[in-house]
């Protein structure tokens, strides 16, 4: 018998609805974040959810978007509330603007101008400046340290004492090592020196990555907890997903057994506190996208590795540690739901080697609504995954060539019985990975063409 080449529809279907009620609990708290309007150009074809917008703050994304120049009367005002799919602009513009008057009037060397009014169309004579394109912020890096991989043979000590460094970080086995620095001048020299080194195969900067986004507190939510049977897992074919984030909570006795044993590759975390941290949310996310994908039962399991340690950040080097321990503990699929503007060579080479083994790497597209490659999402064999919101590519989430997914950015997670949302495209890789996961482990597809169904199944929406 043929294999099947798609995920089974009910289940898919079943998926995608229960993950879009997580955007119906958010509330005014998450209003102006969630906001997405999408002006496809030049179809002129228009969807948006948009609560509360205030007039201005819409008309500049309107221009942003469309590059028509808008002029407004002074003193018009209205807060826009409205939800729609794939309206012709002049509709759109009808439910955008509600009560107030506008004009579209094409011009045939220029940009189309557009007048929005409440009495005549001569009194709108105050122009929307377009603003500028958000561009990503530079990647912070340690401003003393280095990280480099040497070639076999290498006497990395004799190395590190000819630029006055001192050996901080130490993977004999990948022949990596992380030198510290007297200061940032002797750090730019000394790289300046293993560029050319012949026994240097790679050198970066240490590369910093922010804390991610904070689960918030929620008074109801539409989704009940995550329920998942345990099917022992054999021998051989296990899937297991490595969950490279911050320290990891207990999910509850249930929960719990999906959680192989935590790997700490930055040391160990005390006081986790109350709230969920990024990874039990995260883990929980996974799970429930599991239990959808799986039909209620898996034999998949989660191993979290720590790579923030004590730490609210964490750093290139302790990122590459902790997918290369996900890969020696017996990860199948990886789970990166972080993100930074500066791709590092040694992180790459890291994961190029993990796929290289067939192993599957899922990563967060990044939260700036930019363009331009965020990593390691960006990394060649990567599964980039965006954020959505109502059918719309989410307004905060990356788009762009690098992106192969798209699923909802909010998930509806519980600890110690009180509801929280995570919001961003850290959930929403999340989904893709417990998705992936929880069909592997129920079926004889292969990745590949688990991948291809994810596709059809989670285009990016056109932003």
């Amino acid at each position: 018998m043929a294999q099947r080449s798609n995920l089974p529809m009910s289940l898919a279907r079943k998926f995608i609805f229960c993950l879009m009620l997580a955007f119906m609990f958010a509330g005014s708290a998450f209003a102006a974040a969630t906001n997405s309007l999408v002006w496809q150009m030049p179809s002129g074809r228009v969807s948006a959810d948009v609560h509360g917008q205030a007039l201005w703050p819409l008309l500049e994304d309107i221009a942003h978007q469309t590059g028509w120049h808008i002029f407004v009367e002074p003193g018009a005002n209205r807060k826009a509330d409205v939800k729609f799919s794939n309206l012709p602009a002049g509709e759109a513009l009808k439910k955008l603007l509600g009560d107030l008057n506008f004009a579209l009037v094409p011009r045939t060397n220029e940009a189309s101008h557009l007048y929005v009014f409440t009495t005549r169309m001569e009194n709108a004579t105050r122009p929307v400046a377009v603003p500028a394109i958000v561009k990503p912020s530079p990647q912070r890096h340690s401003t003393n340290e280095l990280i480099l991989k040497v070639k076999p043979g290498t006497d990395i000590d004799a190395l590190a004492r000819s630029l006055g460094a001192k050996i901080i970080g130490r993977s004999d086995k990948m022949g990596l090592y992380k030198l510290e620095f007297a200061d940032a001048a002797a750090m730019e020299t000394a790289l300046g020196k293993l560029k050319t080194n012949a026994d240097v195969a790679q050198v970066d900067y240490n590369l910093i990555y922010d804390p991610p986004v904070s689960a918030q507190r929620s008074a109801t939510a539409p989704l009940a907890p995550v329920s998942l049977t345990l099917n022992p897992p054999g021998d051989s074919g296990r899937v297991i997903v490595g969950l490279v984030d911050t320290p990891i909570q207990s999910l509850g006795s249930e929960l719990d057994s999906f959680i192989l044993k935590q790997i700490s590759v930055a040391g160990e975390a005390t006081g986790t506190g109350t709230d969920p941290t990024h990874a039990t949310s995260m883990a929980e996310t996974i799970l429930r996208a599991m239990s959808l994908a799986a039909g209620g039962s898996t034999s998949a399991q989660i191993l979290p590795v720590n790579v923030y340690g004590a730490s609210e950040s964490t750093s290139s080097w302790n990122v590459a540690l902790g997918i290369q321990a996900a890969v020696d503990g017996g990860a199948t699929v990886l789970n990166l739901s972080l993100s930074g503007t500066s791709e590092s060579a040694i992180l790459s080479d890291v994961i190029q080697q993990a796929i290289a083994k067939g192993i599957v790497v899922f990563a967060a597209a990044g939260n700036q609504p930019v363009s331009t490659p965020t990593y390691p999402a960006a990394i060649s064999g990567v599964v980039a995954v965006a954020a959505t919101q109502g059918g719309s590519l989410a307004s905060y989430s990356n788009f762009g060539s690098f992106i192969s997914l798209a699923l909802p950015g909010a998930s509806v997670v519980y600890l110690g019985g009180q509801a929280w949302v995570v919001q961003g495209t850290s959930p929403a890789t999340a989904y893709a990975t417990g998705v992936a996961a929880g069909t592997k482990s129920g079926t004889s597809m292969t990745w590949a063409q688990i991948l291809t169904a994810m596709q059809q199944k989670f285009p990016i929406p056109a932003k």
